[in-house]
Parts: structure tokens; C-alpha cells; sequence
């Protein structure tokens, strides 16, 4: 399967590659994580990385490893997720601590967003936010998404953020 390959004015989204790994088990291992249901072993963060790789075999679209152009520098993910678990696509995101604040996440995720519409037939997309995750719930409100419903248990809710229909709004 060929992974495409899109290029915005400051990143490159690219297949994920085994030498990602490393840094996305460093961020599965930290407290950042915690509003991915993290933090997580190694062991952990390799099946969540191989699932989301395999998602373009089996779904066809997935998540796509963020490059700077600059540098080349692996900046973190961002595409479709959509684990057996999920009743639906999630436009996600999150990034290596230090590559935060400076518009990736939003260039990365509306870049992706707009490919999965365009080719995957993925108009509507939701986001599932952790309610105490404030730079990603800022980022999806950022993105035109607005909130459909709170879901989970009292210890663990999230929003589930819908995005619109169209860029024209963005």
C-alpha cells in the first residue's frame, strides 16, 4: 500500500517509519500523554503505534508521522484514527513536547483533515478530547469543530468534538 504524502508551507506528513518509534514510546511513556490514556510502557506505545500504522492497511487511511521541512525534524502525528473500539474516524493529533506552540498541530490536522475529505470520503470527522485537555480542545475550536457530546465515565470524560462539513468556514 502507498501512504501519500502531503506537503504544507512548513510540514511534510509521511508514512510512519520504525525509526519514529522511538519518540512516539517517549511520549507514550511521559505525563503528556495522559490524555491518551497514558502514560504507557514501551511494550504498550509499540501496539498502539502498530495499530495505527496498520490502519492504512485495513482501513485505508491512518495517521501520518509530521516532519518539519526545515530540519526534517519528526515534529509528532496527526491523521485518521479508528481503532476496532471506535464507532467512528477521529481526526487526531499530538506532538513532541518540542514542537508544541508554534501552529503545527493546526497545520498538520487541517491538512489531514482536508486529505481525508478529498480521498477518503471522510466529510465530518469527530475529535474525542479529553475534558482537561485545554491546547487540544482550543486546537479543535481552532479548527471550526464544535462540541456534539460529553461521553465516558465520571473519571474519564471527554468531548466528542465534530468538525464541519467544508474548509470554506476555516
Amino acid at each position: 500500500m502507498t501512504i501519500p504524502v502531503i506537503e504544507t508551507e512548513r510540514l511534510t506528513l509521511r508514512r510512519p517509519r520504525i525509526e519514529d518509534f522511538d519518540a512516539y514510546a517517549a511520549v507514550f511513556a511521559s505525563d503528556r500523554s495522559r490524555f491518551m490514556d497514558g502514560p504507557k510502557p514501551r511494550r504498550e506505545a509499540w501496539d498502539e503505534f502498530a495499530s495505527d500504522c496498520a490502519a492504512w492497511v485495513l482501513r485505508g487511511y491512518g495517521i501520518w508521522s509530521v516532519e518539519t521541512k526545515d530540519y526534517g525534524a519528526l515534529a509528532g502525528w496527526a491523521g485518521i484514527i479508528h481503532p476496532e473500539r471506535y464507532h467512528e474516524p477521529e481526526l487526531g493529533w499530538f506532538l513532541v513536547e518540542e514542537y508544541e506552540g508554534q501552529g503545527y498541530a493546526f497545520e498538520a490536522a487541517k491538512a489531514a483533515r482536508q486529505y481525508a475529505r478529498q480521498n477518503f470520503g471522510l466529510n465530518c470527522p469527530v475529535s474525542f478530547i479529553s475534558t482537561g485537555n485545554h491546547r487540544s480542545i482550543r486546537l479543535a475550536e481552532r479548527l471550526g469543530a464544535t462540541v456534539e457530546e460529553t461521553r465516558g465515565s465520571p473519571d474519564d470524560r471527554f468531548f466528542v468534538y465534530r468538525h464541519p462539513a467544508s474548509e470554506a468556514a476555516q
